[in-house]
């Protein structure tokens, strides 16, 4: 496969899953500021500093208000990385590789920008926002069902789920963060029923709640739900299980290619290392210190990625 080709792939589904992780980052943020009186700007400037967008915000805006952070993250035209962009991006992506995708694929690819590009045509209400939120949702899972269900098992497809597993990690190790290090107001609160809201409002914002309930029936805790959402090879959201994912495309990619991948070792070093690890090592540690080195070592992986496959050919 070409590398214009194949990094049209890898990108499109990596802004895809972009656009999403930002819907739920926003309905983590939203579903925060209901369970406190005050203080609420400091979610959603949590939710900017998860996301690098913290000093463009404030480059236009002088307050966190929750109309503006939610308008500036979904289709706000002074920011390039907005909700409504990516969409856009991921479409231009799915037309230029039409060849190398199915029919089924770009339809639903076509028909998530024409849906989302309504809904995001004014500012979304407060009202409306859950709404728009299971909207844009609705919207990828559908592009992801296309393409589990249509494409052949070849390298476009391992190209496709490299770009979203590399994204979804990311995203997963963001979310953990804004509510760790950021979002708590301090050590004291650790263990408080705002601890313990909180740590529940991630696992909503993830579509993880019923599946957490299912494995630990009872009072959820911080070391349970880390251990779920980092380690647990079995949700389909967990840094393990994306990096699992991760290996496994990557080694159908170097088979294919007939390449021995610095990119696979990596991603094969990295999962490795879950094993060895626990949900109690990782918070005695520092939650914090281990998604800072997680998100360097994953952004690490995926320009391996690019480089090994010249995706700027």
């Amino acid at each position: 496969m070409l590398g214009k080709t194949a990094s049209g792939i890898f990108w499109m589904f990596r802004y895809l899953e972009r656009a999403e992780n930002i819907a739920r980052l926003i309905e983590t943020g939203h579903r925060f500021t209901l369970t406190r009186n005050r203080g609420r700007q400091d979610e959603w400037r949590s939710i900017l500093s998860a996301l690098g967008m913290d000093a463009a915000y404030r480059a236009n805006h002088d307050e966190y208000n929750a109309a503006q952070v939610v308008d500036y993250l979904l289709r706000d035209k002074t920011n390039p990385g907005n909700l409504r962009n990516l969409i856009d991006s991921a479409r231009q992506n799915a037309r230029t590789t039409r060849t190398a995708i199915t029919r089924e694929l770009w339809e639903a690819v076509n028909e998530c920008w024409i849906c989302v590009n309504d809904a995001l045509k004014r500012q979304v209400r407060e009202a409306e926002l859950p709404a728009t939120i299971d909207l844009i949702e609705r919207q990828t899972s559908q592009v992801r069902g296309a393409l589990e269900n249509t494409m052949l098992r070849n390298d476009g497809y391992n190209f496709s789920r490299v770009g979203n597993f590399i994204e979804r990690a990311d995203s997963m190790a963001r979310l953990l963060d804004v509510k760790y290090y950021v979002l708590l107001p301090s050590v004291s609160f650790v263990g408080s029923s705002l601890d313990n809201i909180q740590w529940e409002t991630i696992l909503r914002s993830t579509s993880a709640y019923s599946a957490y309930r299912w494995l630990y029936p009872g009072r959820a805790s911080a070391l349970g739900i880390a251990d779920f959402l980092i380690l647990d090879r079995r949700f389909p959201r967990s840094l393990a299980f994306c990096y699992g994912k991760l290996t496994d495309n990557l080694r159908h990619l170097a088979m294919s290619y007939g390449v021995q991948s610095d990119s696979l070792t990596e991603a094969e070093r990295i999962y490795a290392g879950f094993a060895s690890m626990t949900a109690a090592s990782i918070l005695e540690d520092g939650l914090h210190e281990f998604l800072v080195d997680f998100l360097a070592q994953n952004r690490r992986l995926a320009a391996m990625v690019e480089q090994e496959y010249r995706f700027n050919s």
